[in-house]
């Protein structure tokens, strides 16, 4: 398994929780990760994205309540969700890509198999 995404679950408005998506060794050296959503009917979107330098950029929609971090000892990156509204409700990505700042489902190569998280208002 190249990418493998964990940590979903349900939490109450307002609440937390951390994703994690921990990588193989040669993806996560190589490669940005970036994290993104899909509610039910709707496009998978872009969420943020950490990139080798442990720089991030974010959608507005989570700016200032979600964190990403990478953990190179242990081939992880997380995304540390805190305030979360009923509209957080989505499965869960993370992905790979060569390219700096990608925020384009085209541009990752490699894809997690998705984690859902709920939050009940």
């Amino acid at each position: 398994v190249q990418l493998q995404a964990s940590g979903g679950g349900l939490v109450q408005a307002g609440g937390s929780l951390r994703l994690t998506c921990a990588a193989s060794e040669r993806i996560f050296r190589s490669h940005i990760t970036g994290w993104f959503r899909q509610a039910p009917g709707k496009e998978r979107e872009f969420v943020g994205l950490i990139n080798l330098s442990d720089s991030t950029r974010y959608t507005d929609a989570v700016q200032g309540r979600f964190i990403i971090s990478r953990d190179n000892a242990r081939n992880t990156v997380y995304l540390q969700m805190n305030s979360l509204k009923p509209e957080d409700t989505a499965v869960y990505y993370c992905a790979a890509s060569p390219y700096h700042g990608a925020m384009r489902r085209s541009q990752y190569e490699y894809w997690g198999q998705g984690t859902q998280v709920t939050v009940s208002s």
